[in-house]
């Protein structure tokens, strides 16, 4: 209890003295995965909407991928992703491992299936003959889209926060990926495993205690507005 209890006061300490260090880290993994969320935001909402409403061979098998998809394990993403931006690899000529940049590419790979596989379920339980009355009336097939994603816009928050809960949280591709480098690349995710190696427990929580608070404050506003927008 007593290093809890000193974890607690250090978050305190180091959030009051505004500690550029920690300020830093805090920022690059708001930047990072708040970067990898709208991307995985544009790509899982074209994509789970695109698979909800058309209907082709092998849609079953496409779905289960998306669905097994949204619990990638991190570790497993971040094999990968080394690998194709490794110097020998695919796109090692891109030179961003171990920067935020790989980082991002990890988080979005791991945030997109989350993304997509909600807004399927979104979009499936829409009226199914909402998109032919919406049609009747004269929209074009892109006004109908976009009334659809209206129409699903409280899901699609969820989604949101599920995305970017999962990419934040995230420790095992961010390390494998970027190299949790001082001042470069380090997150609050890889900042906490490495202080807990070194025995520096006060310091582990307290990143800790940053991290849930970033988490909490992210998720309460978007959960206000989504509660704004619930229908009464």
């Amino acid at each position: 209890m007593e290093l809890i209890f000193d974890g607690i006061l250090k978050a305190i300490s180091l959030l009051v003295s505004m500690d550029p260090e920690v300020m830093g880290i805090t920022l690059l993994s708001l930047k990072v995965s708040g970067t990898a969320t709208l991307i995985s935001l544009f790509l899982g909402i074209s994509s789970g909407t695109a698979v909800a409403l058309t209907r082709f061979p092998g849609r079953q098998i496409v779905v289960s991928i998306i669905n097994t998809g949204m619990g990638l394990p991190p570790v497993v993403v971040g094999l990968f992703v080394t690998i194709f931006l490794w110097r020998n690899g695919p796109f090692g000529f891109l030179e961003i491992l171990y920067t935020p940049t790989a980082i991002i590419v990890a988080q979005s790979v791991i945030a997109t299936p989350i993304v997509t596989g909600i807004t399927l379920a979104a979009m499936q339980n829409l009226p199914p003959n909402l998109r032919l009355q919406i049609l009747a009336l004269g929209a074009t097939r892109m006004q109908m889209l976009w009334l659809l994603i209206r129409e699903a816009r409280l899901p699609l928050l969820a989604a949101v926060m599920a995305g970017f809960g999962g990419v934040i949280s995230e420790v095992g591709a961010s390390i494998m990926v970027g190299g949790n480098i001082k001042g470069y690349s380090r997150v609050l995710t890889t900042a906490t495993v490495m202080e807990t190696g070194r025995g520096n427990f006060d310091t582990a929580i307290a990143l800790s205690i940053i991290l849930l608070l970033l988490a909490f404050l992210i998720n309460y506003l978007l959960t206000r507005i989504q509660q704004r927008e619930r229908p009464r």
